[in-house]
């Protein structure tokens, strides 16, 4: 029997966080906003406060932090922070924590070795589902699924074996 608790702690997940949160447009993006985990929530640079209702949009995945009129309406950063509504809202994902340590990971010589090697196996299931056509399986059961699957695997290592032999060794220069 395996002690997932163990077993958590000994894997790294290496997965590259796509994140839109920065702004373009001269006003501050999320990263200004400092998030408190112990009062679950966010404190804008003019030091207010951003609190949730707990109701998930999104379907089901984001949290919305908004700040109140008393707070945004006088406040002397209003124009950097929401010129265009009458308070400030942030999205947060109910996954941010597990971003952030995805995050921290980035830019890790031990990311970029994963990012490489993961790179090199998802072209390859690219290959198999674009040229090969597995897209979608035409066998029945799981039994039909990996024979089917083992025989795309094969085609393509037969198409890549093909390639090495036939491309000629380099002849050595003569002195």
């Amino acid at each position: 029997m395996v002690d997932r608790g163990s077993l958590s702690t000994s894997i790294v997940r290496h997965i590259p966080v796509i994140d839109k949160s920065k702004r373009e447009d001269g006003t501050f993006s999320r990263a200004d906003f400092h998030y408190d985990r112990a009062t679950d929530t966010y404190v804008c640079p003019a030091g207010k406060t951003l609190t949730t209702a707990g109701t998930l949009v999104n379907d089901g995945i984001t949290l919305l932090y908004r700040g109140s009129t008393r707070d945004c309406v006088p406040c002397a950063l209003k124009a950097q922070c929401c010129p265009n509504t009458p308070t400030r809202k942030i999205p947060r994902s109910i996954y941010e924590r597990a971003r952030d340590v995805a995050r921290s990971l980035s830019g890790t010589v031990a990311f970029e070795r994963s990012r490489h090697d993961r790179k090199r196996i998802e072209m390859r299931f690219a290959h198999l589902k674009r040229i090969l056509r597995l897209g979608r399986l035409r066998l029945r059961g799981r039994r039909g699924a990996q024979d089917e699957f083992v025989l795309a695997a094969i085609a393509q290592n037969l198409r890549r074996l093909a390639k090495l032999v036939t491309i000629p060794s380099p002849r050595p220069v003569p002195a």
